[in-house]
């Protein structure tokens, strides 16, 4: 029996990394899974097939959650397949690292669009589905206490993840839904690889200040969103599990 056995969870921005760890570990304890994509059709199906032949149950569905109708129409498609919501991992995220001097109004825009316009909307679309004992997962990041330098915009915006993760708890808690964040640390991924920090100067300061000496890997953020979909976490709302190896 798994923990997450007759559960149906939505993990938006899962085609790659984070999102696609969280997916297939949810699918192994259970869960059927909506593998949400912007763009990657092909890595999203790569999920679904790898959820499929292990045994589990997945679709891939595409929807920009930055957009109302596409967020509503992304919960939508997971009720209709799957007969209804349980779950749901807020993880699609974008971040750009700029001095201030250079950031933008479309930088801006951009980011906080999809880490907290989407986070808000797919989160409406889904609270309607969710039902007693219902958790959201919010994927936050350890540098709204790190404070990073030129990361202003990317840092205010998991502020307002953590901020907004507060705020639905007590919104939601007398309907039974729980909501909780997850702050992980540097994870190694395509995206970090592709930004240039997995072999940085970045990524060794990191690691030296870390206790436990490495960078993350996105099975270790898996496991803690597992845990948090999971009854085991039934007393859990309104929490932040900073995930990152005791970087503080």
């Amino acid at each position: 029996m798994g923990k997450l056995n007759g559960k149906v969870a939505v993990v938006t921005g899962a085609s790659k990394g984070i999102g696609a760890a969280i997916a297939k570990a949810l699918a192994g304890e259970g869960a059927a899974v909506v593998v949400n994509y912007a763009s990657s059709k092909a890595g999203a199906d790569t999920v679904v097939q790898a959820i499929t032949a292990a045994g589990g149950k997945a679709i891939a569905v595409q929807a920009d959650v930055a957009k109302a109708d596409q967020a509503q129409a992304l919960i939508a498609a997971a009720v209709r397949e799957f007969g209804r919501l349980d779950v749901l991992v807020n993880n699609s995220g974008v971040y750009e690292f700029s001095p201030i001097e250079e950031v933008t109004e479309a930088h801006y825009r951009r980011i906080f669009d999809v880490n907290v316009l989407g986070l808000l909307l797919t989160t409406q679309a889904a609270a309607k589905h969710l039902g007693e004992g219902g958790s959201i997962i919010n994927i936050s990041s350890a540098v709204t206490s790190l404070f990073v330098p030129n990361s202003a915009v990317y840092t205010g915006t998991k502020g307002a993840v953590d901020a907004i993760t507060g705020v639905l708890a007590n919104e939601l808690g007398p309907r039974k839904i729980r909501v909780n964040a997850i702050n992980p640390g540097i994870v190694e991924t395509e995206g970090t690889h592709t930004a240039g920090f997995i072999g940085s100067d970045f990524e060794r300061d990191i690691t030296t200040q870390t206790p436990l000496g490495r960078t993350g890997q996105p099975d270790d953020i898996a496991a803690v969103a597992v845990f948090l979909a999971s009854d085991d976490a039934r007393w859990l709302t309104g929490e932040r599990l900073v995930a990152s190896g005791g970087l503080r």
